[in-house]
C-alpha cells in the first residue's frame, strides 16, 4: 500500500495513484529521498526550489508527458 494512510500532497497523490514509489523518483530525478519524502507530505511546509521541481517533473514525464509544474505546485 502506498502512502500508509497519511496525507499527501498532490505530488505524493500522483505518486500512489500511479503505483510510483518515492525511491523509483529520488533515483530517477537525483533529488534525495528524503526531499521527495518532504514533498509527498500534505503539510505544506516545504516548497521545492526551481532546480529541484524541474529534476523530479523531467524523471515524471518518462511515465507523463503532459504533466505540468501545476499539477504538483501552486506557481
Amino acid at each position: 500500500m502506498f502512502g500508509l494512510g497519511k496525507k499527501r500532497s498532490k505530488l505524493g497523490e500522483w505518486l500512489d495513484k500511479r503505483g510510483v514509489s518515492q525511491q523509483w523518483l529520488a533515483n530517477n530525478s537525483k533529488v534525495s529521498r528524503s526531499t521527495v519524502s518532504e514533498l509527498c507530505q500534505a503539510d505544506g511546509k516545504h516548497a521545492p526550489t526551481q532546480k529541484t521541481m524541474a529534476k523530479i517533473l523531467k524523471a515524471l514525464r518518462n511515465i507523463d508527458p503532459n504533466i505540468k509544474v501545476d499539477d504538483f505546485w501552486n506557481m
